[in-house]
């Protein structure tokens, strides 16, 4: 296989080729392979087209940090192949995908099947954690948890080779994308525009499910016009590894029965792969060497907009729990103040494209030291290890304050840059 370019991803189809696409998409930290059971019955009537997300399964190390960019690449994959029109089935993640493609490119989906997905998953700050735990310590904590969040305790224990299976996928999977795939989670939030979803949905759970269980299920179906819910009993999070059987039938029977026809047109039926037209690939481009205009600076946010723009850079970099918190907190005299930090502080100077925020982190962890403000110390310790830096290099930011701001100081903030690494570093049990 050749290289993928990083606009596009890792791919592999089965079944017959005049047959309608059926797209399957996969969970974070798994491959393509986690759909291997239902492949047989599915090619009988539709050609299967499985993806692998960015740096999973020996796939290109190109991160994607939104499911707004995963969808993209994957549509410009299908383009490059031919795919006009499929149906799709996403696992988690890959559900989130899905419904990017209800939302944003219906035109293109023919009917869709959302597998332990949810419009929110969890909160922000539990992936941007995670991506802390991985940043610092590797994969291999979150792949030797993998089994207990995937599968129920009795499947692990009789399926030990699957549950083996399941912690070497999690293990070779490239970090930095698995880092970035968490961002897109904690990012992704659709609760709001679930109404304009317009294919009609199979909505599929584990009954056992602790991840995206059926709750969330229901808010799916309750937010989706054309959704139907299923429960799989005896099942947790990946429903298609787990109930393999029960999850294909559901499938078999949601696309032969659910398969909606282009919009704006009088078909009566799919077209097939062979119809569509192959792509003519463009003749390669030549760059001309010139030279560039100076860079534009990006204009800030008109004043109305900045309060909106700095809550969300405030709850990305301080977390939500950290913000709710303290605007909680907030009353009569301090409102006007803490309204003055999220328009001033994280809407205009946190959001200037000048410096990026791994750099703004280690100015203001300097500046309070420097400053004695060891109150908002830990509260920025986390925000950097958010932002990216990793415990080693917030370790020479500090080292680096003594020399210039006083070994007291960085004495005391090492005490609490300590706690808070130890805290958000170490994984669960």
């Amino acid at each position: 296989m050749s290289e993928t370019p990083p606009n596009t991803l890792q791919y592999r189809f089965d079944g017959p080729e005049d047959a309608p696409v059926l797209i399957l998409g996969p969970s974070l930290g798994t491959t393509w392979h986690m759909w291997d059971r239902q492949v047989p019955e599915l090619t009988k009537q539709w050609r299967v087209f499985r993806f692998d997300l960015p740096g999973h399964g020996g796939a290109p190390a190109h991160p994607a940090g939104s499911v707004a960019e995963l969808t993209g690449r994957l549509l410009a994959t299908l383009d490059a192949a031919g795919v006009q029109r499929f149906g799709y089935a996403g696992c988690a993640l890959g559900g989130a995908i899905g419904l990017e493609l209800a939302l944003r490119h219906p035109e293109r989906l023919a009917s869709l099947a959302l597998v332990a997905a949810s419009p929110r998953f969890g909160t922000a700050d539990e992936f941007r954690q995670r991506g802390v735990i991985v940043r610092t310590n590797g994969l291999d904590p979150i792949a030797r948890t993998s089994p207990d969040r995937w599968f129920t305790g009795s499947f692990a224990a009789a399926q030990p080779a699957i549950t083996e299976w399941a912690v070497q996928m999690v293990r070779t999977t490239d970090p930095g994308c698995y880092i970035a795939a968490c961002e897109a989670l904690a990012a992704f939030d659709v609760r709001a525009e679930l109404g304009r979803a317009g294919a009609p949905t199979l909505v599929l759970v584990g009954s056992d499910d602790g991840v995206t269980g059926p709750a969330e299920a229901r808010t799916l179906v309750a937010g989706i016009r054309d959704a139907r819910l299923a429960v799989v009993p005896g099942a947790s999070h990946l429903v298609p590894v787990e109930q393999p059987a029960a999850l294909t039938d559901l499938l078999v029977h949601h696309f032969s029965t659910a398969w909606q026809q282009p919009y704006d047109t009088g078909q009566t039926a799919l077209p097939s792969l062979a119809a569509l037209p192959v792509p003519v690939a463009p003749p390669p481009v030549v760059p001309v060497a010139e030279i560039a205009p100076a860079p534009v600076p990006a204009a800030l946010p008109a004043p109305a907009d900045r309060y909106e723009t700095g809550l969300k850079i405030r709850r990305e970099v301080l977390g939500d729990a950290h913000v709710d918190r303290v605007l909680a907190t907030a009353d009569a005299f301090s409102g006007d103040f803490q309204d003055f930090l999220t328009r001033v502080t994280w809407g205009e100077v946190w959001d200037r494209p000048g410096l990026d925020r791994r750099t703004r982190s280690c100015i203001t962890l300097t500046a309070l030291v420097a400053g004695g403000h060891l109150e908002d110390l830990a509260s920025h310790t986390r925000a950097a290890l958010r932002n990216g830096l990793t415990p080693d290099e917030i370790k020479e930011v500090l080292l680096h304050t003594a020399v210039y701001c006083g070994v007291p100081a960085a004495h005391r903030a090492f005490r609490v840059a300590q706690g808070v690494i130890a805290e958000e570093t170490t994984p669960d049990a």
